[in-house]
Formats: C-alpha cells, sequence, structure tokens
C-alpha cells in the first residue's frame, strides 16, 4: 500500500486574492496563513513575490522561517521570476526581482523558486537554455532549485520545447512544475507527461475546472479554479499519469476562483486540502 502523499498549499490557494486582479498580496496574515494551512493538514506552502514585499514590511525572513518551523511547513516555494531570458531594462527589473526571490529562498530554505513567462516573448531557444543553465546555476548557490511551470502564454508552450529547454541546460537543480489545469490547456496527454523522465519532474499541482465551447467547437478552459472533485477534470487520471515517471514528491493543490474571495481561510484550507487528499484514495486502499 502506498503512503499517503504530503500536500502543499500554493499561493492563491489560502490567499484570498484572485491572480491580476487589484492588490496581489493577501489581507491575510502570514502566520495566519500558516497556522491554518498546518491545520488543515499541509505540509508547505507557496509565496507570492507580491506576497513576500508585503509581509516583510512587518517581519523579517527569519521570523518567516521560524513561523514556517513551528507549524511542521516542510515544503516552502517562492514565486514567480519572468523576463528571466530578455535582455535590457525588462532583464534589469527581472534580474532585482531575482535577487529578492533567491536571498528569500535560502533564508526560508525554500524547496524551489517557480518561473516562467506570462507575456508570450519572443526568445531564441539557444537563448532559453542559456539563460535557464545560468539561472539555476544562480539559484544552486543559494541552496534551492529552478521549477519552470509550462503555460499556454509562455515563451514555450509545448512540452517537447520545455523539455529541450531544460534538458539543454543541463542542471540537476532544474525541473518542471506540472499543473493540471495548464497540461489540459496546453492539450498535453497524460501519456506524455508519464513519459518524462523523472529527473526533470519537479511537482505537480491539481486542482479541477469546467470548459466551455468557443466558436461552436472548440472547448476551452474557465479560468475559475473549483475544488478537486467539483469539476470536469480527470484528476485520478493525472495522478496514475505523474506516478508512471517515478514522481514521489509532495503535490501541490492549486485553487483560485472569484467565487471565492468572499471564503473565510479556514475553509478555503480544509475543504481545499480534504477534496484534494480525496483524489488519491484509490493509491491508499
Amino acid at each position: 500500500m502506498k503512503q499517503r502523499p504530503e500536500l502543499t498549499a500554493a499561493y492563491w490557494t489560502i490567499a484570498g486574492v484572485f491572480p491580476g486582479a487589484g492588490p496581489e498580496y493577501s489581507p491575510y496574515d502570514f502566520q495566519e496563513r500558516v497556522e491554518a494551512a498546518a491545520r488543515a493538514g499541509f505540509s508547505g506552502m507557496g509565496i507570492w513575490h507580491a506576497d513576500l514585499d508585503h509581509i516583510l514590511k512587518r517581519r523579517t525572513l527569519k521570523e518567516m522561517k521560524q513561523i514556517l518551523d513551528d507549524n511542521g511547513m516542510r515544503y516552502t516555494e517562492v514565486e514567480f521570476l519572468t523576463d528571466w531570458f530578455l535582455d535590457g531594462e525588462r532583464k534589469k527589473e527581472s534580474d532585482v526581482q531575482k535577487k529578492k526571490l533567491l536571498e528569500a529562498a535560502e533564508a526560508l530554505q525554500a524547496s524551489q523558486v517557480k518561473v516562467g513567462d506570462f507575456y508570450g516573448r519572443e526568445c531564441s531557444m539557444a537563448r532559453l537554455i542559456d539563460s535557464f543553465a545560468a539561472l539555476c546555476a544562480e539559484a544552486a548557490e543559494h541552496g534551492t532549485r529552478i521549477v519552470f511551470e509550462p503555460m499556454a502564454v509562455s515563451m514555450v508552450h509545448t512540452l517537447k520545447d520545455v523539455l529541450t529547454m531544460v534538458e539543454g541546460a543541463g542542471a540537476k537543480n532544474g525541473g518542471i512544475m506540472l499543473d493540471l489545469w495548464h497540461v489540459l490547456n496546453l492539450g498535453i496527454s497524460y501519456e506524455e507527461v508519464g513519459r518524462i523522465p523523472l529527473q526533470y519532474v519537479f511537482g505537480a499541482e491539481v486542482d479541477d475546472g469546467s470548459f466551455k465551447l468557443s466558436a461552436g467547437t472548440r472547448r476551452e478552459l474557465i479560468v475559475n479554479r473549483r475544488f478537486c472533485g467539483q469539476g470536469e477534470f480527470d484528476i485520478k487520471g493525472f495522478i496514475g499519469s505523474v506516478e508512471k515517471t517515478g514522481y514521489a514528491g509532495p503535490w501541490g493543490v492549486e485553487i483560485f476562483s472569484e467565487d471565492l474571495l468572499s471564503s473565510p481561510l479556514e475553509e478555503l484550507s480544509t475543504r481545499a486540502f480534504n477534496t484534494a487528499i480525496s483524489q488519491f484514495s484509490d493509491a491508499l486502499e
């Protein structure tokens, strides 16, 4: 019988805010969120860059680490870095963000720093490989890993290109994050997921949602994500495909919906954990 998996609460899941809609820092105190996550059963959590800035106005990184330790948070993820593969002013701004995130990752002993692209920036594969390799090398100096999250809006948005970039970089601390929502949105089959080399699978995230018809025939994903088991996604099929790679690490839970913005923190944490862990029930029987 397999062991009960460890779950981590992705930043948006218990932040009480919606991506891109107003301030992206949580209205909930950092300690309150960590304690709520721990009570729900989570073993780790994510911290968004805007939230990190907000927290550091009142607390130090040392204090944050103590709060995480006191509540048994074994896995911490900091995010999100963009424009790390460009040059000019965008790269300079990205470097400032990078320094902040890597310093936080080191102080918090974070498992990884999540990176990617939201803007479909054009860039050659050769430059991407070199940039990803350099980013991983710098992260290694801070004792952390770099995880790339493929999205339809990224500069690379096919599994083939993502693997070409990561493999080409040849960094042991560089890999990918498989978010179910994005896997479906990119049209990556579960068979393809199951064939990804284990060395590049640094994490997986579960969530649920619905589809809508676009132009009468094409099914598009609705942005709002539901708690696991409340939508149309084949979550257990996804879990099975990731497990075929040999992945045995923690699973992230990333839920955000405009309908949930008024939900109490305790409810968000508890429902996110309970509905997600139930998807692993077959593996525990």
